[in-house]
């Protein structure tokens, strides 16, 4: 079992379980930089990503916010499918973009200014959930985008978690079933997939319990603010 992959795993479950995104986000650019191929990193991270998603979801479900997941499958899920589809035959770097726009998200917290444009921006969703479904399918950094935009619709911390998770697992869903007619061989045993699946579970249900559990609605915000910073920062720092 590659331990840099485990230690990656093991990383990135622990943010997901607390945000709703975070296996696919950090856990590509991770394997990247290890010298993994961009299909097999997400052939490995992908079930890891759903199955997290899958127990946050049977959890709260009753608090997914249904009209905003149905227009995420409009708007979103078929350019998710048709730019993975092209990343296979190009590389385009928009990570300092997206970073840039994560740190200004974050600020809505603590500034009033940037809440109004927030708002305003949400205004045009549609526009917005199709430029995510664009930055997903080419990059793996939709769902940066994803957390941007339900942060900036005040939920309260279950709420937030679970749509983002809905949503998050949505796209990963129709990653696999794409990559399905796309991968001919892959890197990895199945037996360590299956190990890294296993582990990913384990640190979720730790995590549930020893931290989300504990954290009120208003810290909540706070910290998911600070996610969206730093995950800003880290995005634009990798894209030089």
């Amino acid at each position: 079992m590659p331990v840099d992959i485990l230690l990656t795993v093991i990383a990135t479950s622990v943010i997901q379980s607390i945000f709703g995104v975070g296996v696919l986000l950090f856990g590509t650019p991770l394997l990247l930089l290890s010298g993994y191929d961009f299909l097999d990193a997400l052939i490995t991270l992908l079930p890891i990503s759903i199955a997290i998603n899958s127990f946050q979801i049977l959890k709260h479900y009753s608090h997914i916010d249904i009209g905003f997941y149905k227009n995420v499958l409009i708007y979103t899920i078929p350019f998710v499918v048709l730019f993975l589809f092209i990343v296979t035959a190009a590389k385009i770097n928009i990570g300092l973009v997206v970073g840039l726009f994560l740190i200004f998200v974050a600020l809505k917290s603590y500034s009033e200014k940037v809440e109004k444009m927030m708002v305003s921006l949400v205004g045009y969703e549609k526009t917005y959930l199709a430029v995510m479904g664009i930055v997903h399918g080419l990059t793996n950094l939709g769902g940066s985008l994803l957390t941007a935009i339900v942060h900036g619709k005040q939920y309260q911390k279950d709420m937030t978690r679970v749509t983002v998770a809905v949503c998050y697992a949505t796209f990963a869903v129709f990653q696999i079933v794409t990559l399905f007619f796309l991968v001919d061989s892959y890197e990895l045993s199945y037996s360590n997939n299956m190990a890294f699946l296993h582990v990913g579970v384990i640190m979720f249900l730790l995590t549930e319990e020893v931290v989300y559990q504990k954290i009120d609605n208003d810290k909540y915000s706070k910290i998911f603010a600070a996610f969206l910073f730093v995950s800003g920062f880290v995005l634009a720092i990798k894209s030089f």
